[in-house]
């Protein structure tokens, strides 16, 4: 399949190196995946952790030994200031979680596709193709898993303003960290990087992935194929092309975050109504598809998600939310650079929600609007 040739339109040039260094190198045919953020993936994983139980404890070890680790990805000298006092995309408001057992688990991915070489751990000078946060409240009754748009414009730490995808770039994993933090005025407990080149082996592991396409479109990233409008079954390869489209909608990235979270309800859906988690052959499959594109933080490992699995046992498919971080339409940077403005007033409620505990599937601010 070919590599997208995409230009990136951000002028400024990172300055500072990555202080995240994988601990290994990535095996070879993580090395030629492309690098995508495979979010999706990675919070199918810790919403399947609720069916997996003592089959995830007796994986853990291979689990482990496959994610790379990230080293030092926090930042460790950001201010924390309550919410309230921080302006709209303020990068200081970073409070301690509302409860003990609240969890905040930011995804990222870079848009270089391994061109460079590198782990998927070793981010130095990319930027983040797409983001997701995955907030699991404290009562483990819901899971909400929110996207951001890469070209959200907001003050970058240390930087001036810049699309979010640049914080990454600029100061790796820990200045994303910082700048999402900033943002929605919450305390991050886990952060995982992601290739979404693990998203075609896990769409085969599980024998195909049902969706329906709202959208019919001539793809980009395999010449010649059209994915039709309506339901149909995709392959490992469909499904990442499928994930990666943009050229071909007239909302381009807008487009394609619908389409991952549609993927990704489609994998959950497969995950959760199949003998999968329950069957360790068909688990350790699983496992061996997404691991190897994974890197985390030290904490997040297969001792933590067992334990998110006991906790999120009465989780079901219909209990989790996908929804996108509210904007308002593109624009135009001073600099010339096309942007995503963020909807600071929609916000206010999602922000609100994340810092109280008080995040329902029903509020008005996580529907979709253009």
């Amino acid at each position: 399949m070919p590599k997208s040739s995409a230009p990136i339109d951000d002028p400024q040039s990172p300055s500072d190196p990555n202080p995240t260094v994988p601990t290994r190198r990535r095996r070879s045919r993580a090395r030629r995946a492309w690098r995508i953020v495979g979010a999706s993936a990675t919070a199918l994983v810790v919403v399947a952790t609720a069916f997996a139980g003592v089959s995830l404890y007796n994986l853990g070890r291979d689990f482990d030994s496959q994610v790379e680790r990230l080293v030092a990805p926090f930042p460790t000298d950001a201010p924390a200031i309550a919410p309230e006092t921080a302006s709209p995309g303020s990068p200081a408001a970073t409070p301690a979680p509302v409860a003990a057992s609240v969890q905040n688990i930011l995804l990222l991915g870079s848009d270089t596709r391994g061109t460079n070489g590198t782990s998927v751990a070793d981010l130095r000078g990319q930027r983040s193709d797409t983001m997701m946060l995955v907030h699991i409240p404290a009562d483990r009754q819901n899971v909400f898993v929110m996207s951001i748009m890469r070209d959200s414009w907001l003050p970058i730490p240390g930087h001036g303003e810049a699309k979010i995808n640049a914080a990454m770039s600029f100061g790796g994993v820990p200045l994303a960290v910082e700048t999402v933090q900033g943002l929605l005025g919450i305390h991050v407990d886990h952060v995982a990087v992601v290739d979404f080149g693990g998203f075609a082996g896990v769409t085969d592991a599980l024998g195909g992935v049902f969706i329906d396409n709202p959208i019919g479109f001539l793809s980009s990233k395999i010449p010649g194929y059209t994915f039709a409008q309506g339901e149909q079954t995709l392959d490992g390869t469909q499904a990442l092309a499928f994930a990666r489209e943009r050229y071909a909608f007239a909302d381009g990235d807008f487009q394609r975050v619908r389409n991952q979270q549609i993927l990704i309800k489609g994998l959950m859906k497969a995950v959760l109504t199949t003998d999968t988690i329950v069957t360790p052959g068909k688990l350790t499959g699983l496992i061996d598809a997404l691991a190897p594109y994974l890197a985390s933080d030290d904490g997040l490992g297969s001792s933590y998600l067992a334990g998110l699995a006991v906790e999120l046992r009465d989780v079901r498919y219909d209990d989790v939310t996908f929804f996108t971080m509210p904007t308002s339409g593109t624009g135009t940077s001073a600099n010339g650079q096309s942007i995503v403005n963020i909807d600071y007033a929609r916000l206010e409620a999602v922000k609100q929600g994340l810092q109280t505990d008080t995040l329902a599937p029903d509020l008005p601010a996580l529907q979709a609007r253009g």
